[in-house]
């Protein structure tokens, strides 16, 4: 709920569909505070501010709303009090039901109690299963049949007590309640408490990722069928593996009915890459609409005015409409609405890179400082260059390491060494940083794992190792490991990449998914490779050309 941006935009809105119907103001506005409007807050000023603007909301249209004894749907979450036996012993005696039906309603009580024991923290996302409806109706009008208080309740402070059970009782049939529309900003968060980490992950194992996550679940499932739940969230669940457990839980159960994929610093006051989206209760929308203003700068301003565009022409050419079907044909199930056609023939026909080649990540020291220098620091003596496998290094030498680096395809980004011997290699194994260290020194092609730019393949002969942050792909085939990089750093690979993973972080597993359709064309196949050395052959005589390059012999210009 927050402080009540969102519940005061709702009321306006709601004030529109009253008069269109033929309300009057006033009675339509106390019609919305009383039945339209439901808002659950852990915060007490955030609490306090929402119910506020919700009756300043009211008074705008209804002068004497504030004269009246208006009991908004909006709560703050409390923690369930220590409850002495004195409590719900008094309330035995004013049971107006059997002894048997008593007992029943004191361990549903109890139970409901005890699942708020960390309810500050654990806010709209806990969880009420045991009861039903019906249950918590009876239940409530069984604790609301303790009105009277005697002096000995007040003693014990049971009217404090009493107080405090009907507020959770009040959250509970907002938890309860089925919406017919759903809207929020959830919080963002994956470092949690851990009280509350625990929750999550006992009740939410599938969306655990972050707290987001599980508001889309939640949220999703709280509505009544045929319902919509409107979310702002990071645009990151739409891509990342680790959210892909959601994205199979809406393509499978939800339609989505329209989403907003905005610039990366949409809003000023925080740089958050942010999408808006709106979730169908029900399979019936077969045909989503998306708009993609990812590549629009300017703020705010600017991408308001390209949604108001695409509304009014429906014809730009960042608006998409596409089945979320066609979701499902992608590994990994990302919402990559922008694709074409051709593109999803391609998942459809050919072959996924992992199953032609092996793809690793790389060592994981745990202190690049520690084993890591430029080349030009040691003495160029210690560094062992071309080695084929760890057995022939000698003690205390330096051998090359990719570490990943700048934009640069073919060839190059060749700048640090690593200490290689016993000692820091069983560091390593101590840190579980060795990622299949049968593949050190191997030929391979190696990417930086996070760039700004494109996604950028090199070619690296034997005598490396490979960082963390630059993964790399093996074949014992070097003239097949030259296609492989010729296919993917074409611009169709770069166009399925960002299919797979917008975010600025090229994993192995989004590249391990990149469709590879082959040419049984032998000559063709010759002529890729040669060009392919061409390629590679140029871009080395390119940076050897730097003087920071460990083979440079003199300036081209010389």
């Amino acid at each position: 709920m927050g402080s009540g941006h969102v519940l005061a935009y709702a009321f306006d809105v709601f004030m529109q569909l009253y008069i269109a119907e033929g309300f009057r103001e006033r009675d339509a506005a106390e019609f919305i505070m009383t039945n339209n409007l439901f808002g659950l807050e852990i915060d007490k000023r955030a609490y306090q501010l929402a119910y506020f603007a919700i009756m300043m909301k009211g008074r705008e249209y209804n002068r004497r709303i504030l004269s009246k004894e208006i009991r908004l749907n909006l709560h703050q979450f409390i923690d369930s009090p220590e409850i002495p036996n004195e409590y719900f012993e008094r309330l035995s005696e004013v049971s107006p039901y059997s002894h048997e039906v008593t007992t029943t309603l004191l361990n549903q009580l109890t139970k409901l109690l005890d699942k708020f024991k960390n309810a500050t923290e654990i806010g709209s996302i806990l969880k009420i299963e045991e009861l039903q409806q019906s249950e918590l109706d009876q239940l409530d009008h069984f604790v609301r049949s303790f009105e009277t208080f005697s002096d000995m309740d007040i003693l014990y402070q049971l009217p404090e007590i009493q107080t405090k059970v009907i507020s959770i009782l009040n959250i509970t049939r907002v938890l309860m309640t089925k919406y017919t529309a759903v809207t929020t900003n959830p919080p963002y968060l994956n470092k949690m408490s851990s009280n509350l980490d625990k929750y999550v992950k006992k009740n939410y194992p599938d969306v655990k990722t972050d707290l987001f996550s599980v508001f889309i679940k939640m949220n999703s499932n709280i509505l009544t069928d045929g319902g919509y739940a409107g979310f702002m969230t990071p645009f990151v669940w739409m891509f990342i593996k680790s959210y892909e457990e959601l994205r199979s839980f809406l393509i499978t159960n939800k339609s989505i009915s329209s989403l907003i994929q905005m610039e990366y610093s949409a809003f000023e006051e925080a740089t958050v890459p942010v999408c808006c989206f709106m979730i169908k209760n029900a399979k019936t929308e077969h045909i989503g609409n998306y708009l993609k203003l990812s590549d629009f700068k300017g703020g705010m301003t600017v991408q308001r005015g390209k949604v108001l565009e695409a509304i009014q022409s429906g014809n730009t050419d960042f608006y998409y409409q596409t089945s979320q079907k066609n979701f499902s044909t992608i590994p990994g199930q990302p919402i990559s609405f922008w694709v074409s056609s051709s593109v999803i023939d391609d998942f459809n026909e050919g072959e996924l890179l992992n199953n032609l080649v092996t793809i690793k990540k790389g060592m994981f020291t745990g202190n690049n400082n520690l084993f890591f220098r430029q080349w030009s620091e040691p003495s160029f003596n210690s560094i062992q260059f071309n080695v084929n496998n760890s057995l022939e290094v000698i003690e205390g030498n330096y051998v090359p390491i990719n570490k990943g680096g700048n934009f640069r395809r073919w060839y190059g980004n060749n700048e640090f060494v690593m200490k290689f011997d016993n000692y820091y290699y069983n560091l390593v194994e101590k840190n579980k940083g060795h990622r299949s260290p049968n593949y050190y020194f191997h030929p391979c092609i190696e990417w930086t794992k996070i760039t700004i730019g494109k996604l950028a393949l090199r070619y690296s002969s034997v005598g490396f190792i490979n960082n963390d942050a630059s993964m790399a792909i093996f074949s014992q085939n070097k003239e097949f490991l030259k296609i492989i990089l010729a296919i993917v750093n074409t611009k169709v690979s770069q166009l399925i990449v960002s299919a797979l993973n917008e975010s600025m972080n090229y994993t192995a597993g989004d590249i391990s998914r990149i469709p590879i359709i082959l040419t049984t064309d032998s000559n063709a196949s010759r002529k890729i490779i040669t060009i392919i050395n061409s390629c590679i052959e140029l871009s080395r005589i390119n940076w050897n050309q730097r003087e920071t390059s460990w083979e440079f012999l003199k300036h081209p210009l010389i």
